[in-house]
Formats: C-alpha cells, structure tokens, sequence
C-alpha cells in the first residue's frame, strides 16, 4: 500500500468507500493523516467501518476544517449536478480529487504512462503492462483497470506506473504530467457527467496535460475528434506526437495494414508482426490498441523486437472477446464490456454467423453504431431492459428473439443453431447496453455467461489448444476482419 506521507497530521474527507475510495481511507489512516471517510450507503459504510475507518457524516461536519476532499471518481462534481458532498466541499473552497492525484504527489520518481480513450483503453494499459513487465521492467498497471491506485506497489526511480485514467480521472488527477500519454479514440459516451460532447472531449485532452519534449503524446487519428487534438497538438509542437490508426498509413507513426504491424516512426515502413496470428487481439479495433501499446512502449525504451515478442504472448483481457470455448463447433465470445454500440460494433466487426446476445440498460444512441455490421447477425437473442427498444430498432433487419434474461438465451440460442444448421457459428455476448438493470457489474454479467457455457453438454475445446482452430475459422475475413 502507498504511503501518503504529504497528509501526515492533516485532515482529510473522503466520500465513496467502494473499492478504491476504502483502499484511500486506509492508506491514509496508515500514513497518519486524520480521515474524515462517508458513504451514502449503509452497506459500504458498515464494512469500511469493520476494516477500521472513521466514519464521519460529511454533510454535517464542519467544512471549514476541510482542505482536501477525495472524492470516488463515479460521483458528480460538476455535470449534471454537483453531488451535495462535492457542492459543500467547492463552498468551503477545498480541493476535489482522486486517489490518483494522492498517487501522483506520492510517486514522484517513478515514469508514468497513461492511458485514455472511450473504447479500449482496458486492453491497451493491459498489454502496455505485459509488455513493460515481460521485458524486464519494474512496473505497476493500474487505475480505473483494476487494482485502486494506493494498492499498487511503491516505485523508485526506474519504475513505471501503466495508468488506464478514465474522464473522471483525468477531472480529478491535475498533478501527474504523464511521460507517455495514449489516447485512442473518442465516441459519444458519458456526455451528461461532461455538459455535452465538449466537455467530454476537454476531459479526455487533459491526459495531455503539461506535457514537454522528451514527453511523448501517442494519438490515434482513426476518428474526427481525436484527430482534431493530434493536429491541435502537432501545430503546438510541445511534445513528441506519435499517430496510429488500424485503417490507413500514416507517415512518423504506427499503424495496421490489414493487420500487418507496421513501425514508420523512423520513416523507414518497419514490418513488426502479423495480428492476425495473435488469437487475443481479434479485429481492428484491437489493432489500433496493439499500435498503440507498441508506439507507447517504444516511446518508453522497450526496444522493438522485445515489443514484437510480448505481443506474441499477451493472454487478452476477461469479459473482452474473450474467447471462452469451442462448444460442439459453436465459437462463444465472453464481451460483456461492451456497454455501448460502439463497443459491441467493433466486436460484431470481427465475426460472421453471429448469434448476437445484446441487451440491458440503454444508453443514447441505442444500437446506431452496430447498424453497419447487422448483415454479420443471423438471429439476436434480447435481454434486460433494452429488449423492446432493440427489437424496433432492428425491425425486420434480421430474426429476433425477445430472451429476457442470459440462461433462456444461452439455451434459446443453442436450440436455434441446431435448427439451422449452420457450421462455424459465433455465439457472441456483446450487450451494447449496461449491466446495472440485472447485475451489479458487466463481470457480473461476463461471469455467468462463462458458467452458462461451461456447464452445457457437448463437446469442449479450449480455443487455444490450436493457434490455427481460432480466432481463425471464425472471424470475417477481409478489410473488417
């Protein structure tokens, strides 16, 4: 656990005891600092209390006592409204921030290289981790991946910390100046916590904040917005800027050729690897996090060759595409982390003969974004409180089934594929919905998808026992592959 030294004697309030705001209150008591810590929930109040927090009511203490309020990320400080606790803190002018802030002003000697985007930012600060890890260096991966700040390991000189930074984060975290900083992509997603589009965009910037040569900036520029930022930044010059895209060359940056990797920051057009012959990077979508993950760690002094080989070995990432079994030839994907449409477009993107689970509480847009990838869909299996709405919206596209919840589907679908019969079929999980309308977390959800398919009856291959058995006789080939 991380020594907050610099609160040592002083108070602080902390607001939000789920994982990462209990694991703050703990470092900070164990630092020595005097902890003010509430939750609007009984249950999250009574089990930090059992871990020994002090526990005092923050709408009621006396505020001018307060200089620093660290506040759990998933509560509203600005956008729609600032919560009561947030509004009281601003009034009594103490700072709001994260236990990444408490990380930065505690680390100061470690690297740090962060890691943004609405889409793929888990995946990618997960392979930049691999990569950093497998290659020898002294690093710690976490953030809004995981493992809660102050629960990582301390790290001297040398160490690097692999940060995924949610726009959240990025609003409460003003004093890391990130050595190497990747955005990935920018989509509409979380606008009301942001005012609208704009803030959300400013939100994401600020993972470009105070940076200066030798610092380096690695931007994909596969979608209008964060191609906007890269050319704001490139007519700045302050920082070394690296592109990357999955669909088109880019001159001084890293990108795909039809999941060819190719390194162009030298100008010289370097081939590192195919993706395809990697079974945990499946479809476009992850060959931009691979470009990514390679420019960030080459930025970070991994030579290009170790690169290469850790990329060979990364295991992927549970509840995204994770391939889960090969089920009587019947492919199922675990994608439960993708709660929105462009997250589930991108999975729909890698597969043909899919037999689409979707479903659960809606979130704007509804299932616009996978509307180009609907002729990959042989029937869609519908759950949870989007059912109806996703129905009208894919009409008489293809076949539906109003499924409720994920065991009739899991067992609706079984019953259709035998129906048809139809050879290399992809049973795919990939809600383009949240979770929190029957489960309390999308792991929630991936996980019983997983048991739900262990415990059929049939045959069962574990899709890795054969590099060349999957992802390869299941994906679409071709420029969407």
């Amino acid at each position: 656990m991380i020594d907050v030294f610099p609160f040592n004697g002083y108070p602080v309030a902390v607001f939000g005891l789920g994982r990462s705001g209990l694991t703050t209150a703990l470092a900070l008591k164990q630092s020595g600092a005097e902890v003010l810590a509430w939750d609007d929930n009984e249950t999250s109040r009574k089990r930090a209390e059992a871990e020994g927090v002090p526990l005092v009511d923050l709408y009621k203490c006396d505020w001018k006592e307060q200089s620093t309020l660290v506040l759990s990320p998933g509560i509203p400080h600005t956008y729609p409204a600032p919560h009561p606790i947030a509004e009281l803190a601003r009034k009594a002018n103490a700072e709001i921030i994260c236990d990444l802030e408490l990380l930065a002003r505690t680390q100061r000697l470690a690297n740090t290289i962060g890691i943004t985007g609405t889409n793929g930012k888990s995946t990618t600060t997960a392979l930049i981790g691999h990569i950093m890890q497998i290659s020898g260096r002294d690093a710690e991966i976490g953030g809004n991946l995981g493992t809660p700040a102050l629960e990582l390991e301390p790290l001297g000189e040398g160490g690097t910390y692999v940060l995924e930074m949610s726009s959240y984060q990025l609003e409460l975290t003003l004093s890391i100046t990130f050595d190497v900083a990747v955005l990935l992509n920018i989509s509409a997603d979380h606008l009301e916590r942001h005012g609208g589009m704009d803030g959300y965009i400013a939100a994401k910037k600020l993972i470009f904040h105070r940076q200066t040569d030798p610092r380096t900036a690695v931007i994909g520029i596969d979608d209008p917005f964060s191609k906007k930022i890269y050319d704001e930044l490139r007519a700045v010059g302050d920082q070394i800027i690296v592109p990357i895209s999955a669909t088109k060359r880019i001159h001084g940056g890293v990108y795909t050729d039809n999941g060819l990797l190719i390194d162009d920051t030298d100008g010289q057009e370097t081939p590192v690897c195919d993706l395809k012959d990697i079974p945990s990077l499946p479809g476009t979508h992850n060959w931009q996090n691979a470009a990514a993950a390679y420019a960030a760690c080459k930025a970070a002094g991994v030579q290009p060759h170790v690169i290469m080989a850790c990329l060979q070995s990364y295991p992927g990432l549970v509840h995204r595409q994770e391939a889960l079994e090969i089920v009587d030839g019947v492919a199922y994907i675990n994608d439960s982390k993708a709660t929105n449409a462009d997250a589930a477009a991108r999975a729909l993107a890698c597969y043909a003969n899919i037999y689409w689970i979707a479903g659960g509480r809606p979130k704007d847009g509804g299932l616009a974004a996978t509307r180009q990838y609907f002729d990959r869909v042989r029937h869609a299996f519908l759950i949870g409180e989007s059912a109806l709405q996703f129905s009208q919206e894919i009409g008489s596209e293809f076949p539906f089934t109003l499924s409720g919840d994920l065991k009739t589907a899991v067992g609706q679908i079984r019953q259709q594929i035998t129906a048809d019969g139809v050879k290399d079929a992809v049973v795919l999980l990939s809600p383009a919905a949240a979770s929190f309308d029957q489960y309390s977390s999308f792991e929630e959800r991936g996980d019983e998808f997983r048991e739900l398919v262990e415990n059929l009856s049939g045959s069962h291959i574990d899709p890795f026992e054969d590099p060349d058995l999957f992802p390869a006789r299941f994906v679409r080939t071709g420029e969407a592959a």
